[in-house]
């Protein structure tokens, strides 16, 4: 019977084991992909207090260790139900393991989010990627199709304009959202091709594999030729089998502010989660924070 079994590894999850290892707490932290969260997709991370550059792999290496260190236990699995007991909680895995808590803090994060289109579920992985940084060598000199205009497709076709031989943007939006900095960085090549105000249509594919894009723009019918794709549309929350221990909001975040509580005494939430305004690295460490201290008060009673 763990103090607190953290699910979720990311920046949240761990910053909460850290937390309560510090006030004395048995700490449990589950993850199913990998400890560090999303963040380890990034190659070059510029604002992460104390860090002037790092790279997301180190970051998230950096964290683990740390919370190890301290005591945390891990195990790396699908933590698929929390149910509440006599004594606590019991947390199931789909791998077949129980795990019992007297709290639970759910930090499990977000996936991301696909357009919805004919046939791309079994294009993801052969030829739909979302990291350029596990995938762009496979481009090296091709043409690549980039969906999206924030932040996040910004920081991946960064990288990719470097590899490949011609980078297409294209965006639903009538103009990008990412920050100034990162599409000055971008636009300095000459290999990139921007389209905006885009509605996506399908993928063209030719023996299961992708060899464009069709989507209007200004009302015409356009096919963007291209090797692969990269989706960058947004993110969904993973908290659709927690439902029976924390209320969620019309958008699937966890219905909770600042405080980190739930409707269910003893269930804690916090980072991408969660409804918020700002989904960043530190906002995701103040979560977990908020969520180590309020398990820890419960405990005391």
């Amino acid at each position: 019977m763990y103090d607190i079994i953290v699910i979720g590894g990311g920046p949240a999850g761990l910053t909460a084991a850290v937390y309560g290892l510090r006030n004395g707490k048995s700490v449990f932290v589950i993850e199913k992909n990998v400890f560090g969260g999303q963040i380890c997709n990034s190659p070059r991370v510029e604002n992460i207090p104390g860090f002037d550059c790092i790279s997301g792999d180190e970051f998230g290496e950096k964290f683990l260790a740390q919370a190890m260190n301290q005591g945390a236990e891990i195990t790396m699995e699908d933590a698929v139900s929390v149910r509440k007991t006599a004594d606590g909680f019991l947390v199931k895995t789909a791998e077949g393991s129980e795990y019992e808590g007297k709290t639970v803090i759910l930090a499990t994060g977000t996936t991301h989010r696909l357009l919805g289109l004919p046939g791309e579920e079994d294009l993801v992985g052969n030829g739909i990627s979302f990291c350029a940084v596990c995938d762009g060598d496979f481009y090296r000199d091709k043409t690549v199709v980039m969906i999206g205009g924030g932040n996040s497709a910004f920081v991946e076709a960064n990288l990719l304009v470097e590899i490949v031989d011609k980078l297409i943007m294209l965006q639903d939006m009538p103009f990008f959202t990412a920050d100034a900095k990162s599409q000055e960085q971008l636009f300095t090549h000459d290999n990139v091709e921007t389209h905006v105000g885009c509605r996506i249509l399908e993928y063209v594919t030719e023996n299961g594999e992708i060899r464009g894009v069709r989507y209007v723009e200004n009302g015409e019918e356009k096919v963007a030729g291209c090797d692969g794709v990269f989706l960058a549309v947004g993110l969904i929350p993973d908290n659709g089998a927690f439902t029976n221990v924390a209320d969620l909001n019309e958008y699937g975040y966890f219905a909770s502010d600042e405080s980190c509580t739930t409707s269910t005494p003893g269930v804690f939430v916090a980072g991408d989660a969660r409804v918020k305004t700002l989904r960043q690295v530190a906002t995701a460490c103040s979560d977990g924070a908020m969520a180590a201290i309020a398990a820890c008060n419960y405990l005391r009673g």
